[in-house]
């Protein structure tokens, strides 16, 4: 806008009357103040125009800076979008993958459990085929062995029937007299042998009972009364008629070793052969195995 232009003028000033104190300026004195005033160009333009055409492009700037900041707005809000979606569409890929993983397991199982259960059929067809062939027995009630009057003998617990007899045939070592005691404690005595076939049935058993050349039995017979003059213990004697088994020159009645001589009779042979002549006489304080023997008991046969 160009300058104001300067314009002069005079400026006459009226003393007051009043004012008789202050002084005054000659009548011909003249004051020049500069006055600047500004020239106001005529306007052409409406006011609405003028603020219009400051105002426009400041507008158009601020739209532009907005536009671009929504559109950058809706462009992050879209890659978060699509990185949430390509996440989304990962998860679903492995849990797909981990399905079809467990399904291939249970098929597997399945197929497994299948066979076994095909298996377990076609054994229960064969055991039903199997069973319906098999006849059923019989049942019959239980009957008693038909004897002679309906009865029986027997031993006691630890005896050995033989002959109409019972045998013990013990495990520990003691003399003549001891041993004698022990077989009458039980009901029963030293061994009397009456039949060759008696001594033969000992004599096994006897050897299969040895361990020792001296692990010998005693029997019921001795001379302990009379020298020479065998006895059994119920009193028969062993005389010329009677069988005798002495093993060689038995009896010897060797002293030696006892004054008193060997005066009580013992049996048995240790080896895998049969020895019947297997007697030996020895002294009767000498400790020896023994053999007792009594009758079997009769008794009654039940049904059980």
């Amino acid at each position: 806008m160009p300058e104001a232009e300067v314009l002069y003028c005079d400026l006459k000033f009226k003393r007051d009357k009043g004012n008789t104190h202050g002084s005054a300026s000659s009548p011909h004195e003249t004051t020049y103040s500069e006055v600047r005033i500004l020239k106001k160009q005529p306007s052409t333009e409406l006011p609405d125009t003028q603020q219009q055409s400051e105002s426009g492009p400041r507008c158009r700037v601020t739209s532009e800076r907005a536009a671009v900041f929504v559109l950058s707005v809706l462009l992050a809000a879209s890659l978060i979008a699509l990185a949430l979606t390509l996440y989304k569409n990962n998860q679903t890929k492995e849990s797909c993958w981990a399905v079809e993983k467990n399904l291939k397991v249970y098929s597997t199982n399945y197929t497994i459990l299948q066979k076994m259960i095909d298996e377990r059929d076609a054994e229960i067809k064969n055991l039903t085929e199997r069973f319906s062939a098999v006849k059923p027995c019989k049942q019959e009630s239980p009957k008693c062995p038909e004897v002679n009057r309906d009865s029986c003998t027997k031993c006691p617990v630890g005896w050995e029937p033989h002959g109409g007899k019972c045998y013990y045939f013990s495990t520990y070592n003691a003399t003549w007299t001891k041993s004698r005691d022990e077989c009458r404690r039980k009901v029963g005595d030293l061994v009397k042998i009456e039949s060759r076939e008696e001594q033969e049935f000992l004599e096994q058993k006897v050897r299969g009972e040895m361990t020792a050349d001296e692990d010998k039995f005693w029997i019921g017979l001795t001379d302990s009364e009379t020298e020479g003059r065998w006895l059994w213990t119920d009193r028969s004697p062993l005389d010329w008629n009677s069988l005798k088994f002495w093993s060689g020159t038995e009896p010897d009645n060797y002293e030696e070793v006892n004054p008193d001589g060997e005066n009580c009779a013992r049996m048995g042979e240790r080896g895998e052969s049969a020895h019947v002549m297997c007697w030996f006489d020895a002294s009767c304080k000498a400790f020896h195995r023994s053999i007792c023997e009594k009758p079997e008991e009769p008794g009654q046969l039940k049904c059980v």
